[in-house]
């Protein structure tokens, strides 16, 4: 970082240098003509349109790795419920019971924690749960089947949790609204002061479309928050399919836990 900030004075300092000493000798010019104001300003826009085009592509990836990641947890889930299916009667149960409980868990708990990009300790329990009912399993046909699926449910949750978090940071995001004012301000100062409507409102669409552009980079920098937001439709479906296993397996049972995903037994 010292490096390029060293580098950049020093060709600063050479730029003004060549300005004052080399100008005179390279250039058949009066000392007052030169680039205008409104000459760098071009630049200084075009430089702020790909900033923000970078970023927002860089913010829209991980929006993407985020709900990949959400659905991708939901089927695994669902295929831990399905496989369930061909273990013993009372594993089997435990764990549709606890696949209806942890996808409450993620949804109602989990899923708002994460719009501050945090997690939450809830459907750990019941995750924990799976593996102490697939040690009753081991050696048989099954258990293999089972610890495949609740592998990738485990990976897709980390990748869930890990693209909850900003993936811009907040320094990245200071300076992406500092340029923006600066570019801004430029515009303002080359606009003619009389007879400027059209100048004044092309001004305008054009600092509301770099806006909207930043607002939608840190919207969507939040999958889990904001307008732009992943809802858990996914997790929210199978927690439906799981509890309809569940209760076709043994109609007379109950979950062991409440709506939220919270242990009551």
């Amino acid at each position: 970082m010292i490096l390029v900030i060293v580098v950049a004075l020093l060709a600063l300092l050479a730029g003004l240098a060549a300005n004052r000493w080399l100008r005179p000798r390279l250039v058949n010019a009066n000392d007052d003509e030169g680039m205008a104001v409104k000459d760098l300003v071009g630049p200084l826009l075009t430089m702020t349109v790909l900033l923000l085009s970078f970023v927002l592509v860089t913010a829209n990836g991980s929006y993407g790795k985020a709900e990949v990641a959400s659905r991708g947890e939901a089927r695994a889930l669902d295929q831990l419920v399905e496989t369930a299916e061909y273990a013993p009667a009372t594993e089997r149960a435990r764990i549709q019971a606890g696949a209806v409980c942890y996808a409450r868990a993620v949804r109602f708990q989990e899923w708002s924690a994460m719009a501050d990009g945090n997690g939450s300790a809830a459907p750990s329990v019941w995750s924990t749960g799976f593996r102490e009912t697939f040690e009753n399993l081991a050696g048989q046909p099954v258990f293999g089947m089972l610890v495949a699926a609740d592998n990738k449910r485990s990976d897709e949750r980390e990748e869930r949790l890990t693209q909850a978090t900003s993936s811009i940071p907040s320094t990245i995001f200071w300076f992406l609204l500092a340029t923006l004012v600066i570019t801004v301000t430029a515009l303002g100062i080359c606009l003619p002061r009389r007879n400027n409507r059209g100048q004044i409102i092309t001004l305008v669409v054009i600092t509301a479309l770099l806006t909207t552009a930043l607002v939608i980079i840190r919207d969507v920098d939040r999958p889990f928050g904001g307008i732009i937001n992943i809802a858990p439709t996914a997790i929210g479906e199978t927690e439906r399919q799981a509890h309809r296993d569940f209760a076709a397996n043994g109609p007379a049972a109950d979950l062991p836990c409440d709506a939220v995903g919270n242990r009551t037994t």
